[in-house]
């Protein structure tokens, strides 16, 4: 077993919610924007087409089963759903809530609050509100209230013996010191650990202890600089009007840009193309392989193993199956097991790290 834990993010949207039929037509699933994806460029792999798995329903106890007998035996610790919570109103829960009510399957997990409003944005629409994100001091007590049943489940990710929990947007807390005191304090009172607190962290936030965070996390493609491949491209789509760029090139600033002086999880990408939300207006990773990945995520791990020590020894991996972002170690057709194998094999690079 490795000492470096490596925890993928895990996205729920793949079976249909009332909420989903509502806006975006009946049965949607993530599955639904994955199948009508086109190719915008020569070159460009589009659709991304699921092997052994299938268009797969996260309400099938086998599917969930499946997922994480894969990730175990590729050398993935865990997995991190996202935490969708509305002022109490939550969507997407189901998978989680079968996993923690039925303790299958054995596989570790932590969460990320995906605090962000629901917006028809991330499908190339219009900002239209579709379930507003609140802050105040209950709406944060009633979030760690809520939370507590998973950090006691006996499989939930801890760090340094306290539950990992996330936040993707904290520069959206208005308050995020009083957030991440009033977090601490719930939990206490409750006879639980305080919780490790971790942010999604870019350059021009300050440093997480600021806010009363114990560590950042690296999300790429966040804050990433790449090579612009766009001049490039033998369009295939007269419409495209989005952005290519060289993944290898990001691979390479990631490996070695200059570190925070806090705790920083290190983070990789499997790849990033997310056509399949916005078809002409796509933000494109090209030459993103197993090969490729599998050095970024080695020297990440190698990183890890110098700089951080214990429980702290993590990298996260933007994701298990982001289908519709073109960011998956979940197999296809284009490389099969490609990405889990290099996952492996990654681990094994870091066993010979000094």
């Amino acid at each position: 077993m490795s000492d470096v834990r490596l925890i993928a993010f895990y996205l729920p949207q793949f079976h249909p919610i009332p909420e989903n039929d509502t806006w975006w037509g009946e049965g949607f699933t993530e599955w639904t924007n994955v199948r009508r994806a086109r190719p915008n460029f020569v070159g460009h792999h589009q659709p991304h087409v699921p092997a052994e798995l299938g268009y797969y329903d996260l309400r099938d106890p086998t599917t969930r089963a499946a997922q994480a007998e894969l990730a175990r035996s590729h050398g993935v610790h865990g997995f991190c759903y996202y935490y969708y919570w509305f002022s109490g109103q939550r969507l997407l829960q189901r998978p989680l809530d079968e996993v923690v009510q039925t303790r299958r399957p054995d596989f570790p997990f932590c969460v990320c609050w995906a605090n962000e409003n629901w917006t028809r944005r991330w499908d190339g629409g219009n900002d239209e509100l579709l379930v507003a994100q609140t802050y105040s001091p209950e709406n944060e007590r009633r979030l760690i209230s809520d939370l507590l049943p998973l950090f006691r489940d006996p499989r939930y990710i801890r760090v340094s013996g306290r539950p990992l929990l996330l936040v993707y947007r904290a520069n959206l807390l208005p308050e995020p010191r009083r957030a991440t005191d009033t977090f601490r304090t719930v939990a206490r009172k409750s006879g639980e650990a305080e919780p490790y607190l971790a942010m999604v962290h870019v350059p021009d936030m300050p440093s997480p202890k600021e806010w009363g965070f114990d560590a950042g996390v690296e999300f790429p493609p966040h804050s990433t600089e790449v090579q612009t491949l766009t001049p490039h491209i033998d369009r295939l789509n007269a419409e495209f009007v989005g952005d290519v760029w060289d993944y290898v090139s990001a691979a390479q600033y990631a490996i070695s840009r200059p570190l925070p002086d806090f705790p920083f999880f290190r983070g990789v990408m499997v790849g990033w193309d997310n056509t399949p939300r916005v078809q002409n207006n796509s933000q494109v990773f090209v030459n993103a392989h197993p090969e490729n990945y599998r050095r970024w995520l080695s020297a990440m791990i190698a990183q890890t193993r110098q700089m951080r020590a214990g429980s702290e020894r993590i990298v996260f991996i933007n994701a298990w199956n982001e289908w519709g972002e073109g960011c998956h170690l979940e197999p296809d057709l284009q490389f099969g097991r490609g990405y889990l194998e290099a996952t492996r094999a990654a681990l094994g690079d870091c066993s010979r790290c000094p």
